[in-house]
């Protein structure tokens, strides 16, 4: 079959198409290298390195460092000084205001000798007036010069003087003989007599009343005990009582504190006894003394009440050296 020279023409083309798109077809299937350049990963840490803690500091002998919730009434409490003594140790202006982490003076500061200085004055000297003598006077020579006897100083005499004119003869010193020393008195031994030992007064057992040697203590109230001493959950003893019943001191001392400035205590009186010994009395519906004051051993120092509690009693507490210690050591038995 013969076709026209058109459609040959047509059919040459086609051809030439497919074969350039074949062409094109196998091109496009291989895919030139491509180098990969990736970028090393970051790497973020979401941990963050946190110092060490710091070690608590340590209070220096005599001081104490302020804890959260303390105020300057409980640290005096627990340290068994004067509020007020505390401030003048550690030189706040305001008692009222502490801070966390401030090193506070628990203890008086060692006293110091005053040492004066001495004033020397200006002493004159005189030299010593020469007793009168009472022997003959001395001779002197024609010449005006009067001379030391030859061989040393001797007694004016008349023997010693005649010598001292003849220097060719000797000069005679009459010898003295020496007294005799006199022999110690001898006084015959006194045997002291024999005196009966002394025995030892008996010193009060702890536990019961003056057991410190030198307090006398006496129960501050009449109720009788309804909460016992207890270390961890009370400090003190709770007495039983009415609103109005009277609170006396338990020995006599002078009021460090009064006021309302302890939670817990309601209104409370401090009695300081000695060095050693405080008293406290808490949940008072009213306050009798001021600070400062010196009361007696049964002074009414305050009314019982329920200040701070939840039903009318006395709290009473013994402190020594700041540290709680069982009341019922201390009190007489009733």
């Amino acid at each position: 079959m013969k076709f026209p020279e058109s459609m040959k023409l047509s059919r040459f083309t086609l051809c030439s198409l497919a074969l350039a798109l074949g062409v094109t077809g196998c091109a496009t299937n291989s895919p030139a290298p491509v180098a990969e350049r990736t970028r090393p990963p970051v790497v973020t840490s979401t941990e963050k390195t946190e110092a060490p803690p710091a070690p608590p500091r340590v209070a220096r002998p005599g001081y104490y460092i302020v804890k959260p919730g303390d105020t300057l009434i409980r640290i005096a409490l627990d340290h068994g000084q004067n509020y007020r003594d505390i401030a003048a140790w550690s030189g706040l202006e305001n008692p009222n205001l502490i801070e966390v982490g401030q090193e506070l003076r628990v203890r008086p500061p060692e006293s110091t000798a005053v040492t004066r200085p001495v004033t020397t004055s200006t002493v004159e000297v005189r030299p010593a007036a020469t007793p009168a003598t009472t022997t003959a006077p001395v001779a002197v020579p024609a010449d005006g010069v009067r001379r030391e006897p030859k061989g040393g100083k001797l007694p004016y005499s008349e023997q010693a003087w005649a010598q001292a004119q003849k220097p060719e003869a000797p000069i005679v010193i009459a010898k003295i003989d020496p007294k005799p020393e006199p022999k110690p008195e001898v006084k015959p031994e006194v045997k002291p007599e024999a005196k009966p030992e002394a025995k030892p007064e008996p010193r009060p057992e702890d536990g019961k009343a003056n057991g410190n040697g030198t307090i006398e203590w006496a129960w501050p109230t009449a109720g009788k005990v309804i909460a016992g001493f207890n270390e961890t959950s009370s400090k003190g003893v709770d007495l039983a009582g009415k609103p109005g019943d009277p609170v006396l001191a338990a020995a006599g001392g002078r009021v460090v504190y009064a006021g309302t400035g302890l939670r817990g205590y309601g209104k409370l009186v401090i009695v300081k006894h000695d060095n050693s010994y405080l008293s406290a009395y808490a949940h008072n519906q009213s306050l009798l003394v001021k600070e400062g004051q010196a009361v007696s051993k049964g002074q009414k120092i305050a009314e019982l009440g329920d200040t701070d509690s939840d039903r009318p009693k006395l709290h009473f507490e013994i402190r020594r050296q700041g540290k709680p210690v069982d009341p019922g050591k201390y009190l007489p038995p009733r």
